[in-house]
């Protein structure tokens, strides 16, 4: 099996059924599959997929607070802009553009410190990582672990499902996952200590991170707002950490092909452009299907990229020293095609 094939811990109701198709589990099967994974006290190598989960639950908390105690409609639109741009947009600039595609490098490793960390974190970088290679490889595909032709909850529940790597991997295919995510900084396990917790990531070192990262940002917005700013802002972040579950799912046309002409050019998957995630976090995704190491996506006037935008600010002031923007590519090869194409006269038929 390729290395792409054996990568992720395969789900027991399995990626494929007997007709060699999707499998596409119950309700019933997705949960049960859920549950069991997040069981830590029967297996401790379900402590990652527990660990992201239990970070909602936290963040729940101060949701709550600002809810019933600190609400104010300024507040409001604090949480909205915090939870849909800048935690949309951070997801995109490092998750997604560096983390996974490498499409930019910075300077040393303290501007990577510091993007990494520009907001709350959330998702565990190899939860989202060694998956979306799987993602890009397998689009609309059997083994795809977000496959929206799978149903909502195949995908909402992905996280734990479907994006956990092989807990069986031989050596080498470890150490290909390991370099995998070397330039995300991330200290890796030895293939021994991968053997007892089943992940890349030591446990210690990542609790450790998120709790000095949490503190960090608690005490910021306390020192600039109080409680209701520390509140809504960590509640805003929960919001988006469970909004940012159903992006795959609508990002690929919820299992149909809602792909239109003249604004999704990439015909090898079901991936489609949208108008608010593309706003709000950059996410043109149809157009980052067709150029997924590009540092951009939004390659036309109306396409605004704030992601490219904190991508090319850090350029300019020195954080990131070189990036890859497709921008020119695309043009060139889908967008002025198509639009020479609709205006020249189309050949008329005499009978």
């Amino acid at each position: 099996m390729a290395f792409i094939d054996r990568v992720l811990e395969q789900p027991s109701y399995g990626w494929v059924n007997e007709n060699g198709d999707l499998s596409k589990p119950k309700a019933s099967q997705i949960f049960k599959e859920f549950f069991f994974r997040l069981n830590v006290f029967s297996n401790k190598k379900n402590w990652l997929s527990f660990t992201s989960w239990m970070m909602i639950v936290c963040l729940a908390v101060p949701l709550c607070f600002f809810i019933f105690k600190y609400f104010t409609f300024g507040l409001l639109f604090i949480a909205f802009a915090y939870s849909m741009i800048v935690m949309g947009s951070h997801g995109t600039v490092w998750y997604h553009r560096y983390c996974t595609h490498r499409a930019y490098k910075f300077r040393n490793p303290v501007w990577r410190f510091i993007t990494q960390n520009i907001t709350l974190k959330i998702i565990p970088e190899e939860i989202y990582v060694i998956s979306h290679h799987v993602h890009h490889a397998k689009s609309d595909q059997p083994g795809d672990p977000y496959n929206a032709q799978g149903g909502f909850l195949y995908c909402f529940l992905a996280d734990v499902n479907h994006q956990a790597i092989a807990r069986d991997m031989d050596e080498q295919t470890y150490k290909r996952c390991v370099k995998l995510m070397q330039h995300t900084g991330q200290v890796s396990n030895s293939y021994l200590r991968y053997q007892k917790w089943g992940t890349l990531a030591c446990p210690l070192r990542t609790i450790a991170g998120i709790l000095l990262n949490w503190g960090f940002w608690y005490l910021t917005f306390y020192l600039i707002g109080g409680h209701a700013l520390a509140c809504t802002l960590f509640g805003a972040a929960g919001f988006w950490a469970v909004g940012v579950r159903t992006f795959n799912y609508e990002g690929h046309g919820k299992g149909e092909d809602k792909r239109r002409e003249g604004t999704d050019y990439n015909q090898a998957d079901m991936s489609v452009n949208q108008v608010w995630p593309g706003i709000v976090a950059g996410e043109w995704h149809n157009n980052h299907h067709l150029y997924p190491k590009s540092a951009r996506s939004g390659f036309l006037p109306h396409q605004l990229d704030l992601a490219w935008c904190y991508i090319k600010f850090l350029h300019l002031i020195g954080g990131v020293t070189e990036y890859t923007d497709s921008k020119k590519k695309f043009l060139k090869e889908y967008y002025q095609p198509y639009k020479l194409a609709q205006i020249q006269p189309q050949p008329v038929l005499v009978k």
